[in-house]
């Protein structure tokens, strides 16, 4: 009985001992001498009773914060945040009330961790270390959380914007795209706008566009005209357009908008495109036919826009460029359709004998006729061509001409629609020529015009 009564003594003793042993780590670390706190703490890594009292953890994570804030401590201790952050987290786990942290400043972990961590961000940032900033950028945002939540400061902004965007600029340049995406989503649904953080706003919309997802795109798309409603967004929805739907899709929202007269300009000129130019995927499947309406569908497109904005020279010259495309096509075949008659003609055998040369003549008619009915078909839809495509060549001309500066693109089309124009009027003038003296004169000025035009478009500034 003695035996057993001496035992629970000295057991008795031996907690108590270790009890007053985080006044060691106190002691040590109220003098500043945080190599010392940390090794009487460290020395509670084992012990089972001290690992499940709160006040164990809150010291462990002040201590290693401190050691953390500490430049050269930080050095020869390596991941000190680590182990200060799982400590603290581990308290507030244990003690929801939070206790041992307000008896013992224990909150000035939190503190340490959040200056620290930023303070490491930017370093890190500034040496373009992008993973290592995202690293502690993550702290910063996290503590400065957790201070507010607590009320452990006067700070009245719910969290912290610098550290937020250092975080998402830091993972933008990591190529993170969803770390990024997450931290300017968080600004952005909190409305943080200004000059400075538009950029946030079209990273959003583009990544959702990446990403085909449609309810996260509308949403900030909605946001992102409201915060900023002098942008032009609805080139980002467009964008989102070609990615998010197949063809049809595309179609249908084309017919559907178009429909309800909802299409701007620029949607005009942006569908135009699609459709002119479609992808590969959009291809596959069709046959010339459909490839060629969905042409037509594009340059009425651009045919609208340029209706809608007539300042739109682009519109103008994409849709008068098809029309001299077709001009170009037609004109081909009408080539290749007087060859075949050339073709047909060299085969006839001269014929005296009246009767064998009619029967031959009848012969070769039923071979020509269809022939020369296609051609001059063609030859309609060769000057039907023509006549659109110097229309709308000539109001891209118009507007062109009095664009100074010309930006590269617009000075390309510029001199495109003068080499075009010229082209069509020589055309439309050899095919008068010596049947109507008068519009051969009116034709032949027209071209020397556009003729001479050139040389001053290339070498304006």
């Amino acid at each position: 009985m003695k035996k057993l009564l001496l035992l629970s003594a000295f057991a008795s003793l031996s907690f108590f001992v270790k009890a007053q042993d985080f006044k060691k780590v106190q002691t040590a670390s109220l003098l500043g001498q945080l190599e010392m706190a940390k090794t009487e703490i460290d020395k509670f890594e084992s012990d089972t009773k001290a690992l499940a009292k709160p006040e164990y953890w809150m010291w462990r994570a002040k201590i290693y914060a401190a050691v953390y804030k500490d430049e050269k401590l930080r050095a020869k201790y390596p991941a000190a945040e680590v182990a200060a952050s799982d400590a603290f987290k581990k308290c507030v786990s244990m003690d929801t009330s939070m206790k041992s942290m307000k008896e013992n400043n224990g909150y000035d972990a939190a503190f340490d961790i959040y200056t620290t961590s930023f303070n490491q961000g930017i370093k890190a940032f500034n040496s373009k270390k992008w993973d290592s900033s995202l690293y502690y950028f993550n702290y910063s945002v996290d503590y400065y959380d957790i201070i507010y939540k607590n009320k452990w400061s006067s700070l009245t902004m719910p969290f912290d914007t610098t550290s937020i965007l250092y975080a998402g600029y830091s993972a933008q340049n990591a190529m993170k795209i969803n770390e990024a995406t997450k931290f300017y989503e968080r600004l952005v649904d909190n409305h943080v706008a200004g000059e400075a953080n538009l950029d946030i706003y079209r990273y959003i919309l583009i990544a959702s566009s990446d990403k085909k997802d449609s309810a996260n795109f509308y949403k900030y798309y909605a946001i992102c005209e409201k915060t900023y409603p002098k942008e032009n967004w609805y080139e980002y929805e467009l964008d989102f357009i070609r990615k998010f739907y197949d063809l049809a899709g595309k179609t249908a929202f084309y017919e559907r908008e178009n429909a309800a007269g909802t299409l701007t300009a620029t949607k005009y000129l942006h569908f135009g495109d699609m459709f002119v130019n479609l992808s590969k995927e959009d291809k596959e499947g069709l046959d010339s036919a459909k490839i060629l309406a969905y042409q037509i569908k594009g340059r009425e497109a651009f045919k609208k826009a340029f209706t809608l904005d007539p300042s739109n020279s682009i519109a103008a010259f994409n849709a008068g460029v098809i029309h001299y495309n077709d001009f170009n096509t037609y004109d081909d075949k009408y080539r290749a359709l007087t060859k075949a008659l050339q073709e047909i003609n060299t085969k006839k055998v001269v014929e005296k004998d009246p009767k064998k040369k009619a029967a031959q003549d009848a012969k070769f008619k039923l071979l020509t006729d269809p022939v020369k009915a296609s051609r001059d078909s063609v030859e309609m839809q060769i000057l039907e061509s023509a006549d659109s495509a110097v229309n709308w060549l000539e109001k891209a001309f118009t507007v062109l001409k009095e664009k100074h500066p010309k930006d590269r693109f617009e000075k390309s089309s510029y001199i495109k629609s003068i080499d075009f124009l010229a082209n069509l009027y020589m055309y439309k003038r050899d095919k008068v020529r010596g049947k109507d003296a008068k519009a051969y004169d009116a034709l032949d000025a027209k071209y020397k015009f556009y003729d001479n035009m050139h040389d001053t478009a290339e070498n304006e500034k």
